[in-house]
């Protein structure tokens, strides 16, 4: 099999930090050699095709998620057969097991404790609460002439229309925040191979289950109440960590994401003022919009698969316990899927197939909130502003950018984005 040029492939793309400010043009390095490419440095595949990408998340008989969120973590058994099915089954890749590494009939009754959440009445309702504090939000930062985006304004509105959605006590909702901001990011790259921590998530888990103990006790009319009193598809009631897990690691992800998203979607904005002032005068395209920011630059860069057993990704054969990178950022921008991928187009023929909420049983639970949120933040941003730049004295000027991203091989986010608002 053709090998890619060293300098490029060679890079390691769990701890090489050069790789945060373009992992596109990384990837394309790649691709160049085929849609699946194993590294020379790791035991790791990495799959840039859209239609591989596909094929591996539907194959839920020969992949698992087990490596979510820690695709280093170390097997604790030894691989002696063709299938390791069982011993994945039997064990855990964390400390504290979390859905988004389940698979099977494990994940699915897992998941059916979030189907309270993203009904369309409560959505619809918890859309009033994010026009108004977005509204709010956007008035202050406007009044002062600009603000520091992403910790200012994006973490703390997505952080507090979650904890709305779910009935957080607004006296520990910056406590949340605090946490999160606390501990390193999903996919720390400077954690090399020490292993992700999950101490953020422990320490919101106490907080949790407390709420949800005091549901279970006195319930009241909020969502917590229908997790907490939810019974799985076969009339069983969950252990009630399983809820605390579930509600914590949806608080935590969609707060990363979302945000970063904001800070995407707002830093192509600055980039384009043709098509920030098209966007101002019809908000309807924001939809379309942000469906062309989630192919291009999506929150998460990539997602992560074990093989269960002995299989094949297109014709390169699989053995069992290979770990498997799938881009979808890289999928995204597939030549063989989509016209120019690397142009921004609102509008493309089915833009909704974009793999950045992912596809099959882990499906990005939250894709619904997280579309639903940036577009009405981003509405009152154009109802309050005749311009939104980027700051030059904190980024440089135009065509010698200094942006910082976050150090992370899954998320693909801004660090902080500085910009200058113009009433309208």
């Amino acid at each position: 099999m053709a090998t890619a040029p060293a300098e490029t492939v060679e890079k390691d793309y769990f701890t090489d930090l050069s790789v945060l400010l373009d992992p596109y043009e990384y990837f394309e390095q790649i691709r160049a050699h085929g849609p699946i490419y194993q590294m020379k440095s790791r035991d790791v595949v990495v799959v840039t095709g859209f239609q591989e990408s596909i094929d591996i998340l539907l194959n839920t008989r020969d992949f698992s998620s087990w490596l979510n969120p820690d695709p280093l973590a170390k097997l604790p058994f030894e691989i002696t057969s063709d299938d390791i099915s069982e011993q994945l089954d039997a064990t855990s890749s964390t400390n504290i097991e979390l859905m988004v590494s389940y698979d099977g009939e494990k994940h699915t009754t897992a998941r059916s404790l979030l189907n309270p959440l993203f009904t369309p009445s409560r959505l619809k309702a918890n859309e009033e609460f994010m026009r108004d504090y977005a509204d709010e939000m956007v008035r202050e930062m406007v009044a002062k002439g600009g603000c520091e985006l992403i910790n200012e304004v994006a973490t703390p509105y997505v952080t507090m229309v979650i904890a709305d959605l779910l009935g957080v006590p607004a006296e520990d909702r910056e406590k949340f925040r605090a946490i999160i901001d606390s501990g390193p990011p999903p996919g720390n790259m400077n954690a090399g191979d020490e292993g992700q921590s999950v101490h953020p998530l422990m320490m919101m888990g106490s907080f949790f289950a407390r709420y949800i103990a005091e549901r279970r006790e006195t319930p009241q009319d909020d969502v917590m109440t229908e997790m907490a009193l939810a019974k799985y598809p076969d009339g069983s009631t969950p252990d009630a960590m399983e809820v605390v897990k579930s509600a914590m690691f949806l608080f935590a992800a969609g707060q990363d994401t979302s945000a970063k998203l904001i800070g995407n979607a707002m830093r192509r904005l600055t980039e384009d003022p043709e098509l920030q002032q098209q966007l101002r005068e019809d908000r309807s395209l924001i939809p379309g919009f942000l469906e062309e920011v989630l192919r291009l630059e999506g929150s998460t860069k990539a997602t992560f698969r074990i093989a269960k057993r002995k299989t094949m990704i297109g014709d390169m054969e699989i053995p069992a316990g290979k770990r498997v990178v799938v881009s979808m950022s890289a999928a995204n921008r597939d030549p063989r899927r989509w016209d120019d991928p690397n142009e921004f187009r609102i509008g493309r023929p089915k833009i909704k197939e974009h793999l950045a909420f992912g596809r099959g049983a882990h499906t990005c639970a939250g894709a619904p909130l997280a579309r639903a949120e940036v577009a009405v933040i981003m509405d009152r941003f154009f109802e309050h502003t005749s311009s939104i730049d980027l700051s030059e004295q904190h980024h440089g000027p135009k065509g010698d950018r200094r942006i910082d991203y976050e150090p992370s091989y899954i998320i693909r986010g801004l660090a902080n984005l500085h910009v200058e608002l113009t009433p309208r």
